[in-house]
């Protein structure tokens, strides 16, 4: 039943993206984050649904879109470059059996990242685009908030829709994820057009955000913690009362607390204490072998190359103060652990030529939000009161994925791809609109002599 329901959804919304062509870029990101043809039983998980789906969004583009608007950008051409780079290393990778089924997916997220800024010509589409992440992400977010909410969860234990630990089905990943729409849905309560910021969506928008912070509680992910703690930083700059807004923060902790599983304080508790706890000092085992591979190997080992890392590292028990003893020290030997950071990712797959790009790639998005937050703040233009807090949020979305970024290793996720997507598709259609706006007048202005005297 539920397989017919799945494709019985997905094929109206292709026979209606057949008159709006657009709407098959919208089907693409739904499949690619909720994954419909994984949570099937034998009907969509037999074909090849992203590729036909791909296909449809490019002819579509290709056949109905007027390309006279279509802009790139700087980051555009570096995910092109990127794409080629992460291609080269798969192909002298050192774990080239792992390596190519990474790729098998990795090309697609780049590829798709590539050809969504593209499509993104007017401001329809870029809010549609943003309500698609953010609803798609909902379908998971909610159900482990409710899940979260009636007293399930735990670390590695939360179901959300199937057991499944890849993707955004991971604790971690989804964490991340929950915690980086927030901005997202906060301008969408506040400036959307496709559903009327009325009181239903305020509603709805809060009961959301509720979701996404009991995401980090029930999955226990570290990161989400450190995600939130962003969150509550980015948002105080943008705040009129901050002292106020300091002390409904610390007051609402301070109520929640009590009502916290003790699971969840505990293990946030091992945040401080790193050198006691094992994942993290795999970690920073983990990273230091990292550094040491890409100095002899500086060009990257490919990707999954982590498979190749012996690593010996020591934990300490915790004790009472001043009761530390040479028992309290035990060594742990590993190997094949995965980098648990996209920098590190990054770094050891793609070694310093990809890292720099990947870098430029999100540091750049960070600069070009923040200069069209300041251009588009000064101006009084109603049609144009959407245009900075947009920037500043797309801007605090990835504040908040740099930083959960450090502890996990997302750095090939595709809806963080689609963020930067989206990035660049509102800074060319912005740029197109200021030259427009800039270059009418002239042709439409009257003869000088009609304004001078005689």
């Amino acid at each position: 039943m539920r397989d017919l329901v799945f494709v019985g959804y997905i094929a109206l919304i292709m026979l209606m993206a057949f008159k709006r062509p657009f709407l098959f870029t919208l089907v693409y990101a739904y499949v690619d984050i909720v994954s419909p043809q994984r949570l099937s039983y034998f009907l969509l998980n037999s074909i090849p649904l992203s590729l036909i789906l791909f296909a449809l969004a490019f002819l579509g583009f290709m056949i109905s879109d007027d390309k006279k608007d279509v802009r790139v950008s700087p980051r555009w051409f570096l995910l092109i470059l990127l794409l080629g780079y992460c291609g080269y290393t798969t192909t002298v990778a050192a774990e080239p059996v792992a390596a190519f089924e990474k790729w098998n997916w990795v090309w697609k997220a780049l590829v798709f990242a590539s050809f969504m800024p593209l499509t993104l010509r007017t401001k329809l589409r870029i809010e549609a685009t943003i309500l698609t992440m953010v609803l798609c992400a909902s379908a998971l977010i909610v159900t482990g908030g409710i899940k979260t909410a009636a007293g399930g969860g735990g670390y590695g234990t939360l179901v959300i829709l199937m057991d499944d630990n890849s993707g955004l089905f991971e604790g971690s990943i989804i964490s991340c994820v929950a915690i980086t729409i927030i901005p997202l849905i906060l301008w969408l309560a506040k400036h959307g057009t496709v559903f009327k910021p009325d009181w239903k969506v305020r509603v709805y928008a809060a009961a959301l955000i509720f979701a996404c912070l009991l995401i980090p509680v029930g999955t226990q992910a570290r990161t989400g913690i450190v995600c939130i703690a962003v969150l509550g930083i980015v948002l105080l700059r943008y705040t009129r009362h901050p002292m106020l807004y300091v002390a409904a923060v610390a007051a609402i902790g301070l109520v929640a607390l009590p009502f916290l599983p003790s699971s969840f304080t505990q293990r946030a508790e091992t945040i401080k204490n790193y050198k006691a706890d094992e994942s993290a000092s795999t970690r920073l085992a983990v990273w230091a072998w990292t550094w040491e591979y890409v100095k002899e190997h500086p060009m990257g080992g490919g990707f999954d190359v982590y498979r190749q890392n012996r690593i010996r590292y020591e934990i300490t028990n915790a004790g009472k103060p001043g009761e530390a003893r040479a028992s309290d020290v035990k060594e742990i030997v590993d190997e094949g652990r995965a980098f648990h950071s996209s920098y590190f990712e990054m770094l050891g797959e793609q070694g310093f030529p990809g890292l720099i790009m990947w870098l430029i790639i999100h540091l750049g998005g960070l600069w070009r939000m923040e200069a069209i937050s300041r251009i588009y703040r000064k101006r009084d233009n109603p049609k144009e009161a959407w245009v900075a807090p947009l920037a500043t949020a797309l801007q605090n979305s990835q504040i908040i994925y740099l930083v959960g970024s450090l502890f996990v290793g997302i750095a090939f996720q595709t809806f963080f791809y689609m963020l930067i997507a989206v990035q660049i598709g509102f800074d060319t259609y912005l740029t197109r609109r200021r030259k427009e706006a800039a270059w009418r007048p002239i042709i439409s202005q009257p003869k000088q002599s009609e304004y001078s005297a005689g």
